[in-house]
């Protein structure tokens, strides 16, 4: 049981380092806890996770299976499953996982994105699912006599670059017939679909009488139509400016986008392209504006709004880089409005996260500070510890790296009662200057208010190191040697006061600390073994200098 406890004690580390997006540390916590506590399926449910953050899938994989194995009637191990098999483009096999996960828990949101995400992946990667998905399909289009006419027709464009994003969409423009022709030379099937042409009039207006025979002409090939090859062109075009920017050649592929721009001005990824380069090159403002640019043509065009979604996002990083936050975050919305994309999020969530971090460094400014600090200091010597307490407060918004001011609100926060409170102070002024004796005697007044004589006496020998001359120290040392002498020895005296200590109760009441001390009793031994552990063993310090345990 002590295992199981200390397993969910690692576990719950490893979720705050996950949080903090620390995956080594994460799955370093859980993969000892998984040692601990082997047959816990939640262990190896967030070590996939935290596999899958680290863009391990392999390992992700295969600790989601082992969830499974472990608990096959849980759903959220099948979300896990399904996520690492989606990762690594397993489609249908992720449909399968999710599939059986809903199963289970019908209304798990999770799942349900899952698979709708892991059916529109699989669509998307199969060309015969999406005939749309080829790479060179403008360039099918153009040079095929029956589609390169359609391709001038802007809502045309739109809907086949919808369908290239969306193959979902396909039932919603059958009944174009444009689209089931470009669907049937798209899938090679073009034959079996009815030519809706009429047929060509006679040269003659007057048929000829029936008793006159017509005569028999030999079929003329039909001449090849003349392919517009301005989109081919300018698809060739965009081509060579990818490779160009591959290879960091950037002025190269400025001049190929920008003739494919000019062979077709309506194609929004030519513009959003040459904004990348741009962006590259730290001409942000260029950037943005040829993103603004690009948007324009796509609403024109009427194209997917993945599409308009990925230009706001550039526009919104091309800001971060010039520090301009807020106008970044405004950017970022409005790719979020058009799309919710997780890398679009997550941005925008650092962003404002700069933002706030920029707005308390500029709220720095240690001369008013240190008159907040006076105001405190005047109304704590008057008894006024809540108007004092506000202060400090303000004072410490103003210069938070000064000691000084976390040892005034601890002293503020002692008088006030608030004793967990003032020891968090005093840790953060020890902290911020470990010479700072100030911060050890009050950090000894504190521990002495809890009661927890011990840890007072060695943090005023703490002082007295530094000081060893320093009164407060000695005087502390002197009352804590005499609390301890002076320590109830009456069971019910004892029981009343363990009642009345709020950190005494936490101790007894926490279900691990229970096991552990059951153990301790039981087998002398165990408590060796419990006390290698320094938070065990402070808690049960804490219950010796309670009277609560008794040391043979």
């Amino acid at each position: 049981m002590a295992d199981a406890a200390k397993a969910a004690e690692l576990k719950d580390k490893g979720n705050k380092f996950l949080q903090a997006n620390d995956f080594a540390k994460a799955i370093e916590c859980y993969t000892e806890a998984i040692s601990l506590d082997p047959s816990n399926h939640v262990l190896y449910s967030n070590r996939s996770a935290g596999y899958a953050k680290d863009k391990k899938y392999e390992q992700a994989l295969s600790d989601a299976k082992k969830c499974v194995e472990l608990k096959p009637d849980w759903g959220k191990g099948y979300s896990r499953l399904g996520a690492a098999l989606s990762f690594l483009k397993l489609y249908d096999e992720a449909e399968k996982a999710y599939t059986k996960g809903l199963q289970l828990d019908p209304e798990n949101a999770q799942l349900k994105s899952g698979l709708e995400e892991a059916r529109a992946m699989a669509q998307r990667n199969n060309p015969m699912t999406n005939p749309f998905a080829i790479p060179d399909l403008y360039v099918r289009l153009a040079t095929h006599p029956k589609t390169k006419a359609f391709l001038d027709q802007p809502d045309y464009r739109s809907i086949v670059e919808a369908l290239r994003q969306n193959p979902q969409m396909l039932g919603t423009y059958l009944q174009d017939p444009r689209i089931m022709q470009t669907v049937a030379i798209l899938l090679g099937i073009e034959s079996e679909v009815a030519d809706n042409e009429e047929p060509a009039s006679s040269s003659s207006s007057e048929e000829k009488p029936a008793s006159e025979p017509m005569e028999t002409e030999k079929p003329q090939p039909e001449p090849e139509p003349e392919v517009d090859t301005s989109v081919q062109k300018s698809l060739e075009e965009k081509e060579l400016g990818n490779a160009a920017y591959k290879r960091k050649d950037f002025e190269t592929a400025l001049d190929h986008y920008g003739k494919a721009i000019e062979l077709d001005p309506t194609n929004m990824s030519f513009l959003t392209n040459r904004a990348a380069v741009y962006f590259e090159q730290g001409r942000y403002d260029e950037c943005i504006e040829q993103c603004h640019k690009a948007i324009q043509v796509g609403r024109e065009g009427k194209v997917d709004y993945k599409l308009i979604a990925k230009a706001f996002g550039r526009i919104g990083n091309a800001y971060s880089k010039q520090e301009k936050l807020k106008e970044a975050i405004e950017a970022y919305n409005k790719s979020l409005i058009e799309h919710r994309s997780a890398d679009v999020l997550k941005k925008l969530q650092e962003t404002e996260k700069a933002v706030k971090e920029k707005e308390r460094l500029a709220y720095i400014d240690p001369q008013k500070a240190e008159e907040e600090k006076e105001k405190g200091n005047v109304l704590f010597k008057k008894g006024d510890f809540p108007e004092a307490l506000k202060n400090y407060k303000e004072a410490i918004k103003r210069d938070p790296n000064n000691p000084k001011l976390y040892s005034n609100r601890a002293a503020c926060y002692q008088k006030l009662a608030a004793f967990n409170l003032a020891l968090e102070d005093c840790d953060m002024c020890i902290k911020l200057d470990p010479s700072f004796v100030k911060g050890y005697t009050r950090k000894g007044g504190v521990l002495f208010a809890l009661k927890r004589f011990r840890d007072a006496q060695k943090t005023y020998e703490k002082a007295l190191e530094l000081d060893p001359e320093n009164k407060e120290a000695h005087e502390g040392i002197r009352a804590c040697n005499s609390a301890v002498m002076q320590q109830p020895t009456d069971p019910e005296e004892i029981r009343q006061r363990a009642n009345n200590d709020p950190e005494i109760q936490e101790i007894l009441t926490d279900p691990a600390m229970k096991i552990i001390l059951d153990q301790m009793q039981e087998d002398p031994k165990a408590a060796q073994e419990h006390l290698k552990n320094p938070e065990i063993r402070s808690r049960i310090q804490r219950l010796y200098e309670a009277g609560i345990l008794k040391i043979r």
